[in-house]
């Protein structure tokens, strides 16, 4: 009697179980959640609060809004939608991993925004909410650790409400031969030196430079939002292509 193949993913460059990824990438960022915010503005000099800010102007968000911040690891997203949502709304900032939602928690008390945000471990995957739930989802360089992205992608189409938007901030390719040359030197050679003098960690660096490598283009990832049912899906790049923005809608 045949086995059922065993079915497998990608973890960087290697080929694991597709059961294994989500603890091993967990392992991940249990490593690096103490470090997190220092290394975000050393490995992209600062760039990523731009990259943050174009996505914020683009999510329309205003007061009463209910808005998940998905995989939002330290909150930067979450700390600016407080803001923008008030009193009457609410966000939800959504992490599988434990140690990231913890620091995400306390840096948020430290900046007094306590009223108006709920903090749940989730799985992108599966996401604990009625239909019909978010005026906008976003999810900021965490589509690409996600294992079935297809049914992430599925999932927060089913949690948005019509008329609302899905924002996708994520690495991608980068758009001209020399700059993607330099930026697989600089993700390569430098990054996992950057990791382990400071994080005293360059094995998640690494994983992490190859996980953007794996991770779906402009184009195949505007196809899958469009595939989860998403309209009017629409992308820009940043940084010359290493950071797209991608948009869609339910309606």
């Amino acid at each position: 009697m045949n086995e059922t193949p065993e079915k497998t993913t990608h973890f960087g460059y290697k080929t694991v179980a597709e059961n294994e990824k989500a603890s091993m990438v967990a392992d991940v960022f249990h490593s690096v959640a103490a470090k997190y915010d220092v290394m975000n503005d050393l490995m992209s000099f600062g760039v990523h609060r731009l990259w943050k800010r174009q996505t914020i102007a683009s999510s329309g968000v205003r007061k009463g809004h209910h808005v998940l911040d998905l995989a939002g690891g330290t909150g930067d997203l979450t700390a600016k939608f407080s803001q923008l949502v008030g009193e009457t709304g609410q966000v939800v900032l959504g992490d599988i991993n434990s140690s990231m939602l913890k620091v995400g928690r306390e840096k948020l008390h430290n900046l007094g925004l306590v009223g108006n945000i709920d903090y749940v471990q989730m799985n992108a995957e599966m996401l604990p909410f009625p239909d019909n739930s978010f005026d906008v989802i976003t999810i900021a360089f965490g589509l690409r650790n996600v294992t079935d992205k297809d049914k992430a992608l599925r999932s927060m189409y089913r949690i948005l409400k019509p008329g609302g938007r899905l924002l996708v901030l994520e690495f991608s390719k980068p758009e001209h031969e020399v700059l993607s040359k330099a930026y697989d030197f600089y993700s390569f050679n430098l990054l996992p030196t950057m990791g382990k003098l400071v994080a005293n960690d360059s094995e998640s660096y690494k994983y992490l430079a190859e996980s953007i490598r794996m991770h779906p283009d402009q184009d195949t990832l505007k196809a899958m939002m469009d595939d989860a049912g998403f309209e009017q899906t629409t992308y820009q790049n940043l940084t010359g292509g290493i950071v797209a923005l991608h948009r869609g809608f339910k309606y």
